[in-house]
């Protein structure tokens, strides 16, 4: 079974930045993917980033360029760098990983082991 869980959520004025933290434990070794989602209030989850277990990113057209997405193997922990911020960027970040192995993507139906999420507002 694989845990998840996120931190470093909060507020910020737009153009700010956040630095999201992801923990997972349960699994120690094959291919993964691991993501970071968002879901605003009224809206559907979306996919934000995306790292699979060889270090490849993928990114939605709305956070390239301002979104980083990085692990650290020796700590192991998963991280979303979010640099100029924007209220639309406002919403609960969700942390997923997904074991099957499978080729790494945002779309929210690849993942099935999800964390509690953690809020981010930005504000205008």
């Amino acid at each position: 079974q694989v845990h998840v869980v996120e931190s470093g959520g909060g507020s910020v004025q737009a153009g700010g930045s956040l630095r999201l933290s992801c923990q997972p434990s349960g699994y120690t070794y094959g291919r993964y993917c691991m993501g970071w989602f968002r879901q605003a209030p009224g809206k559907e989850r979306e996919g934000v980033a995306a790292i699979d277990s060889d270090g490849t990113t993928s990114y939605v057209d709305s956070v390239k360029g301002r979104f980083t997405i990085s692990k650290d193997n020796a700590k192991g922990t998963l991280y979303l760098q979010m640099n100029s911020l924007k209220p639309e960027d406002t919403a609960m970040y969700y942390c997923a990983a997904d074991v099957r192995g499978l080729r790494c993507t945002v779309v929210v139906e690849q993942y099935n082991y999800w964390g509690q999420g953690t809020q981010v507002t930005v504000s205008s």
